[in-house]
């Protein structure tokens, strides 16, 4: 099924969605494959597998220091076919990777969209790359059927927000609040602009809410107005603190709070 599918279908039964990011390799390759499953049997409908990179420029110090920690412990970017692979043997959750564009570029476009999809991934995030420089990646999609979910930030213009949501396929990212990932307090009341500024473009791609959404009642907040709520540091802090336990029990709490 794909991301915009399982979205919709979910929306019409009054369901809600919760994304949950992960990166590869943390802290360990196997490790990573066992809380990714663990994820998605416990209330994550769609898995947004990170890859670690030298320069994470977004990122909040939570998931700085788990990708770096994947990396010291022998993290490569060709792996990721093979971790994507190993999830998808035992679960059917949707897989998006979210990936900066330099290792993609690295890895070569075209190798890694075919990789891609031979893993069984469903596509990929690309937090730094716009559309308008997305020419390559737009073709190598098209021609593999591969999701793209490009950014749509409180800064972009109009004309931003209608290219994301026009070339976005699976769903666009909604950044809630200016600055890196992490948690907040508060999320950033421009979220709600944000999304309905990507829905009076007209195009009918969902639009999933992320960036400092850490507990159960933001979900339910988010998903008040979005289609779906996406939650990372505070669920790589959950495993780091208390182990699968602690992060199965952290899923429920927020797929409770998605309810």
């Amino acid at each position: 099924m794909t991301v915009a599918n399982l979205i919709r279908q979910r929306r019409e039964k009054n369901q809600s969605v919760l994304i949950g990011y992960f990166p590869a390799g943390y802290p360990t390759v196997a490790e990573s494959i066992e809380v990714c499953v663990a994820m998605c049997e416990n209330g994550v409908d769609i898995l947004e597998l990170g890859v670690p990179y030298s320069d994470p420029v977004m990122d909040g110090l939570v998931i700085q220091e788990a990708t770096e920690t994947a990396l010291k412990n022998g993290f490569r970017l060709r792996m990721i076919p093979e971790i994507v692979a190993k999830i998808r043997e035992q679960v059917e959750t949707p897989i998006l990777v979210m990936s900066y564009w330099n290792p993609v570029i690295q890895y070569g476009v075209s190798r890694f969209a075919e990789d891609l999809s031979s893993s069984g991934a469903q596509g990929l995030i690309t937090p730094d790359l716009i559309p308008d420089e997305a020419k390559q990646w737009l073709e190598e999609s098209d021609r593999l059927g591969l999701d793209r979910v490009f950014m749509a930030t409180p800064s972009s213009s109009p004309t931003r927000l209608t290219q994301a949501a026009k070339l976005s396929r699976g769903f666009v990212y909604g950044v809630s609040t200016m600055g890196i990932t992490g948690t907040r307090e508060d999320l950033d009341a421009n979220a709600r602009a944000v999304v309905a500024g990507v829905r009076a473009s007209g195009a009918e791609t969902p639009v999933c809410v992320g960036i400092g959404i850490s507990n159960p009642t933001q979900v339910s907040e988010v998903l008040s107005y979005a289609d779906g709520a996406i939650v990372g540091s505070a669920i790589i802090k959950a495993y780091r603190d208390s182990g699968i336990s602690g992060l199965v029990d952290f899923v429920r709490e927020l797929k409770a709070g998605a309810k």
